[in-house]
């Protein structure tokens, strides 16, 4: 696929960061919504995982991603059984990817990082499907459509995952200049990526608001 190519061909640190950024499209919608009190997951926990993934790749980030990562899978949601909903199913799926990005930190190449690009952009055709399958007619029904008959190419999907597939394109194309030795947290050029990413994950909550709301 496209998106496993163009992430091949970025050097390791790179690769890091590219996933971090993919995760940080995910990070709204994770604290946008409660989660259940039965799950026990520590939201502080989770936070900082998302934070030290956008961090400085080295030693003592990596130590303490493992080490939140160690505390995290504390929590009861890792020995109950859970039956989630559409929301608490895109929780569960990011937090899922936070784990797998701790694969990044003890793996050479881009097996790990393309792991969690290719997962959560499955979560955006996810929500197109979903979308699509619903009774009610989406709040955005008409500006998504007119932003896909834009679209040079459609290849990529229905709404969410085009818009996705956008931002992903413009931070892997951005990150090709980016320092090697800074964090997505540490300059103006990294702060805008992520903000770029903040932006699509405002969307995702938007209609995540929105399947609620319908019962979905």
């Amino acid at each position: 696929m496209v998106q496993i190519k163009r992430l091949a061909d970025l050097d390791p640190v790179r690769q890091r960061q590219d996933a971090a950024l993919a995760l940080w499209r995910w990070r709204a919608p994770v604290f946008a919504f409660e989660m259940d009190a039965e799950w026990g997951v520590d939201l502080s926990v989770l936070d900082s995982l998302f934070r030290l993934a956008a961090a400085t790749a080295d030693e003592q980030s990596h130590h303490a991603y493992r080490q939140a990562i160690a505390e995290l899978r504390t929590a009861p949601l890792f020995t109950s059984e859970v039956d989630p909903d559409t929301v608490q199913l895109i929780q569960l799926e990011t937090i899922g990817n936070l784990l797998a990005f701790g694969d990044l930190l003890d793996e050479s190449g881009s097996d790990a990082g393309e792991r969690v690009v290719e997962s959560l952009s499955g979560l955006a055709d996810y929500l197109d499907r979903l979308v699509e399958g619903s009774f009610y007619s989406h709040p955005s029904e008409e500006a998504h459509r007119q932003y896909l008959a834009h679209l040079a190419d459609r290849a990529s999907g229905g709404y969410f995952a085009s818009r996705n597939f956008a931002v992903e394109s413009a931070c892997h194309g951005a990150l090709r200049a980016f320092p090697e030795s800074a964090g997505l947290l540490d300059s103006s050029s990294g702060g805008e990526l992520l903000a770029l990413c903040e932006d699509f994950g405002e969307e995702l909550v938007a209609t995540m608001r929105w399947f609620r709301m319908t019962g979905y």
